[in-house]
């Protein structure tokens, strides 16, 4: 009841700034596994009572709480009736002073029965405010528990309307909402209870003239209903808008490394903008009309007294010092919580717009896991479609796979292969249960291990990533990453398979992540292997490496599914499946399809005119187990400006323009930090998002800014507001009984001296709030973009669980913050209690006659308001305090440091430089640190302009870092790359990245239509995007679509084939035009009759145009001016292709011969 049990956590908060290890652990009762089980228990039993229809949400929460909704409660009526007595003890404490006391110690036991009332009304409204504080944590943390547990079954339609922003937001944000409407809640009922008694203690003391005070409340009410309907809108609107905003920003962070390649951030800066001036209008709206609710209410006691005292008048109600501070006590103990209307209107439409919002999505469509079955020994069939298509969309009409028949033996090893956007994938993922099944039946039997063609990798250790949640077996542990040929690559690591890998493994190589991958996929021991297309990443050594050891060696007595476009590998299949426009083709064996199928014939002659094995056939067979990684680069709308203006009558009002004017400065600032972190974001160089999550990003533009944006502005204006308030309150009071100074000055200095104390520790606690928050939301992001792999793997349990562990972590400091307040509030509520009644106790003490009634009426009346003002001004500097950690944390994000300027106005390139396309690299060094030892030593080259470069090499060998080198992404510790005679350093970075083409390996889509994403700054015309779209594979996929260029590109581009996005980013480069294009592997994820054609088409298009071509496919880089070949950060050779192919000893040669040594061999 004390809050006794706090202590030793304040004392340490003081002594020491607090640790998320020194939070004590919430009881049982708290956490959020507890929460969550005993809603899904009572949910079951609503469903059993209620079979016809699915149980309320909002009702079975109710249910969970009954008892601590009813316990509260209890304190809140306690809290109304002791606060209640008030004015009747002043009225007999005021008889007193005129000398009519029924009873000799009459006075000591009025002033010692208001100190008892005081303290029970403290006790009760501090327990009021715990309890419901505690409950509303409870509720947020199952609802943050059941939206993730939502997110793991989410089906792909169900994901279209919900993107991965958005369920961020529903964490982040509106169960945070929902949470604070259990501390409103009592406060509907209650401030009409208090309205209800305060009027019968008014009748008692004025008669009729309490009529006018019942008029006067009512229509306040009654002007605030149009208003709340309004805000209800305007919350919904808001939210909407920042759910837009948010998606927006996301996608910009992850993509990041795209943006300041293609040169695009001011853009997508302007989007952002753009749909932040969306909801700015929105919040502008809501925010004036909470301001006019303010003042409706905040004015109402004025209006009431004005109004009661003019009836009186009128109606010659005679007034003394009795019936007259009994009305001012009364009516000054009930503008509190009138003043709180607004607050309470607010909260509760917040909750409800919130509500609404998590309860769509968890009625969400789910996916529908019963295909899966648990492996049965000696089943000689665990794969078994019979008839099936399958539809993304759900829709039956509109197959993404149709008349799929397919049986698949234990142990037996199955090719897929096919063109660009022919459904391999989907097959993949149709096994896994992930694509809605629309006719005929599917069984798989068995544990499954599912290597995803987009790599994901988790924020953790390398070791982490590959047991993903089993034991530890020391001997299959070496032995998986021996296969996986992951020894050497752990070896150059800095801390071996305890190295920290940041999220999405941005640490990490393309080739590396696909093999920590197959690692995790290997440990797992599965009876069944999916594997979509893993060898793209790697070259042709490891790819060959891996296939032998890994798939034909670690999974020779595995059932394998493997999507490949490399057809070298197809010989060594038991069966092989070609697929084209969502159908399997043909199925059989390798030589069976070579004899009787063209399409197959077609698809093994591209690939030998590909690799050009007429051309190597005098070389030798050749083949070394030397594990080689190729490293790989990781990779709308109109802007609305509209103010909503008050009305002039509404700003007539001094008090009104006080509430705007405060409202306004919030926004403004609000406005004004969102401008400079969003300026500072993407500004930022990329090693800040390569080393720090996104979730802790997201968190700042999320809760903190919604923080910010509501709740900083109110606060800040409630906190002065009510500070003037309970210090006028105490001035009153010493003016009056001066001997009140004896107690109250002590008491003001110990009331700061509390304060600090409890400050100390409540700031760290929000600061660890906010720590564990951003842990919370990068869990969250993580298991959303692995959803597909964890489900594979049957992890969503351990993966629920962490997420249970987060929560509570989340909720611990939370917890313990509120607690911390009522622990503070509580004390300084016994002070005031204490002065209250010494101030009392003085006046009956002293002979009859020494005050006068009005000086005790006067007196008494501000100090039983001074209670509740000093608790409301604590409290609100308190709050204060605590949400300004947001802003604080906001902060730490408009001072990251900088990349070098976009454009120097007094350095300018030509416009139409290069010209040439020359580039020069002289003595070239990089380090990625200060501190961090060289990636390139020295490198000096010059690739002449129109020339074609290869660059190749192995692991580690610094290929990346030279083209984030030339793109500035990261800057030279000495040497110069020369650009047609310009040292690219001398110039802006805007020039230097709009001046180069890239096609990453990593392809990019952004939401929006196809139009937007080949051409996001609007400066070609539709029969240009139609003519690269022709010379890029896609004019006919995209005309099949019924909106054409308009059509629909979700989130990740995931409604898209990876090969088709490759092909988009082709087509970008097309669009371009530059000077200088480097391929990053661009074809990687392509067929190789589409990759032949595509070849050509940038032989073609880019003929007099200088082109780095970073290669895994060593016949893309074979018909290449020259060639570099790189190790170790040097160069170890640069000549023409054919004159290495001469060298003995060529690193370039011993590429070629492993590569041709599987590819023309027919068999691995």
């Amino acid at each position: 009841m004390s809050f006794w049990w706090l202590n030793p956590l304040m004392k340490m908060g003081y002594a020491k700034p607090l640790e998320e290890k020194d939070m004590p652990l919430l009881g049982s009762t708290d956490r959020a596994q507890n929460q969550y089980l005993m809603f899904l228990e009572m949910m079951n039993r609503k469903k059993q009572l209620q079979s016809h229809a699915t149980p309320s949400v909002f009702w079975t929460i109710v249910s969970c709480h009954k008892s601590g909704i009813l316990i509260s409660g209890f304190f809140a009526l306690l809290k109304v009736v002791t606060l209640s007595s008030g004015p009747l003890l002043l009225k007999a404490l005021i008889n007193v002073s005129l000398g009519e006391g029924t009873f000799k110690y009459e006075g000591i036991v009025l002033a010692v029965t208001m100190f008892v009332c005081k303290f029970c009304e403290s006790l009760a409204q501090r327990q009021w405010y715990f309890r419901t504080r505690r409950l509303g944590l409870q509720v947020r943390s199952f609802l943050s528990a059941a939206i993730y547990k939502k997110q793991q079954k989410l089906s792909n339609s169900a994901k279209m309307k919900h993107s991965s922003g958005e369920i961020m937001n529903y964490v982040t944000v509106d169960a945070y909402r929902i949470g604070e409407f259990p501390y409103w809640f009592h406060q509907i009922w209650t401030t009409s209870v208090q309205l209800c008694i305060a009027l019968a203690i008014l009748y008692n003391a004025v008669g009729l003239a309490t009529v006018s005070s019942l008029v006067v409340i009512i229509i306040t009410v009654l002007c605030n209903a149009p208003l709340a309907k309004l805000q209800h809108k305007y919350q919904s609107k808001l939210m909407e808008a920042q759910d837009v905003r948010l998606k927006a920003m996301s996608e910009s962070l992850v993509h990041m490394k795209v943006l300041k390649l293609y040169a695009w951030e001011n853009h997508f800066k302007k989007v952002i903008e753009g749909l932040r001036e969306v909801e700015y209008k929105w919040l502008s709206a809501f925010n004036l009309r909470k301001a006019y609710n303010s003042f409706l209410f905040w004015s109402s006691p004025v209006l009431v007294s004005a109004a009661t005292f003019l009836t009186c008048y009128l109606l010659r109600v005679p007034l003394n010092a009795s019936n007259v501070f009994t009305f001012v006590a009364t009516l000054r103990l009930v503008q509190d919580p009138i003043r709180q209307i607004p607050d309470v209107i607010g909260v509760v439409i917040q909750a409800k717009v919130a509500f609404t919002r998590v309860v769509k999505f968890l009625d969400a469509p789910e996916l529908n896991g019963q295909c899966r079955k648990k492996y049965i020994a000696g089943t000689e069939y665990p794969i078994a479609l019979n008839s099936c298509s399958f539809s993304w969309d759900e829709n039956p009409s509109k197959h993404t796979l149709r008349n799929i028949n397919l049986v698949v033996k234990s142990g037996e090893k199955v090719a897929i292969c096919g063109e660009v956007g022919s459904g391999k994938s989907t097959l993949l993922a149709s096994v896994l249960g992930e694509v809605p099944k629309t006719e005929g039946t599917i069984q798989v039997c068995g544990k499954i291990a599912y290597v995803s063609q987009n790599a994901w990798i988790q924020t953790g250790t390398v070791q982490e990533n590959i047991l993903f949640g089993s034991l530890m077996d020391e001997q299959r542990y070496k032995e998986t990453l021996e296969k996986c040929s992951l020894e050497k690559d752990l070896a150059m690591l800095p801390h071996g398979d305890s190295t920290q890998i940041g999220e999405r493994g941005v640490n990490l190589s393309g080739g590396q992540k696909q093999r920590v991958q197959l690692a995790r996929a290997l440990y797992q021991n599965a009876d069944i292997y999916l594997l979509d297309d893993p060898f793209s990443a790697v070259d042709a050594h490891t790819a060959s490496s891996l296939f032998n050891e890994y798939v034909m060696g670690a999974l020779s007595d595995k059932t394998v599914l493997l999507v490949t476009h490399q057809v070298d590998f197809l010989p060594v299949f038991d069966s092989i499946l070609l697929m084209s426009d969502g159908k399997i083709i043909r199925s059989a064996p390798y030589q069976d399809l070579l004899e009787y199928c063209q399409e197959f014939q077609d698809l093994v002659n591209a690939h030998k005119d590909t690799i050009g094995i007429s051309d190597l056939n005098n070389m030798p067979l050749h083949r070394e187990k030397e594990i080689s990684m190729e490293e790989t680069d990781d990779i709308h709308g109109s802007r609305y400006r509209e103010s909503v203006k008050p009305s002039p009558a509404d700003q007539l009002i001094k008090k009104e323009e006080r509430e705007i004017g405060d409202t306004v400065l919030g926004m403004q600032t609000s406005r004004s930090l969102f401008s400079q972190l969003l300026n500072s974001l993407f500004r930022a160089p990329m090693s800040f998002f390569d080393s720090t999550p996104l979730g802790r990003v997201l968190s700042r533009v999320s809760s903190d800014l919604s923080i910010v944006d509501l709740d900083v502005p109110f606060f800040f204006m409630f906190s002065i507001s009510a500070s003037l308030n309970a210090y006028s309150n105490l001035g009153v009071l010493a003016v009056i009984t001066w001997q009140v100074l004896f107690i109250s000055v002590p008491m003001i200095v110990l009331v700061i001296r509390l304060q600090r104390y409890y400050l100390a520790s409540a700031k760290e606690l929000m600061r660890i709030n906010g720590t564990t928050k951003s842990s919370l939301a990068n869990h969250l992001g993580e298991s959303i973009s692995g959803a597909i792999t964890i489900r594979a793997f049957e992890e969503e349990d351990r993966f629920f669980a962490k997420n249970l562990e987060l929560v509570d972590k989340n909720a611990g400091p939370c917890f313990y913050n509120f607690a911390a307040t009522e622990w503070l509030i509580q004390r300084l509520e016994l002070m005031s209690a204490a002065v209250l009644s010494f101030s009392a106790l003085v006046m009956v003490i002293l002979p009859p006659g020494t005050f006068s009634p009005g000086f005790v009426g006067m007196a008494l009346s501000y100090g039983l308001s001074l209670n509740m003002s000093l608790v409301f001004s604590i409290q609100n500097q308190c709050n204060l305090a605590n949400q300004i950690i947001s802003v604080e944390r906001v902060n730490q994000y408009m001072d990251i440091t900088s990349e070098a300027a976009e454009v120097i106005k007094e350095n300018r390139p030509a416009p139409d430089w290069p010209q040439v396309g020359k580039v020069e690299l002289r003595d070239l060094k990089i380090k990625y640190r200060q501190d961090a030892p060289l990636v390139l030593h020295g490198i000096t080259c010059t690739f002449e302009g129109g020339h074609k470069i290869g660059i190749v090499g192995r692991t580690g060998s610094g290929k990346t870092t030279l083209i984030g080198g030339l793109f500035r992404l990261v800057e030279p510790a000495g040497g110069k790359i020369i650009i047609d005679s310009v040292d690219i350093t001398t110039i802006g970075l805007h020039d230097l990245r709009s001046r180069l083409g890239i096609i990453p390996q990593d392809p990019t889509l952004f939401q929006g239509t196809l139009r937007y994403n080949l051409d996001p700054l609007g400066q070609f015309s539709d029969q240009q995007i139609w003519e690269v779209l022709d010379k890029c594979q896609l004019l006919e996929t995209v005309q099949e679509k019924e909106q054409g260029l308009d059509s629909l590109v979700v989130e990740d581009g995931s409604n898209w084939s990876m090969g088709q996005r490759q092909l988009f980013c082709l087509g970008r480069a097309l669009l371009r035009r530059c000077r200088i294009l480097v391929l990053d592997e661009a074809t990687a994820s392509i067929d190789n009759a589409t990759d032949a054609i595509l070849q050509k088409t940038i032989r073609t298009e880019f003929k007099d145009c200088t082109v780095i071509t970073v290669a895994h496919r060593i016949p893309t880089v074979m018909d290449c001016t020259m060639v570099l070949a790189m190790s170790d950060g040097k160069v170890v050779e640069y000549d023409k292709p054919t004159k290495l192919m001469e060298t003995e000893g060529s690193l370039f040669r011993e590429l070629v011969k492993e590569y041709w040594s599987y590819a023309s061999s027919g068999n691995v």
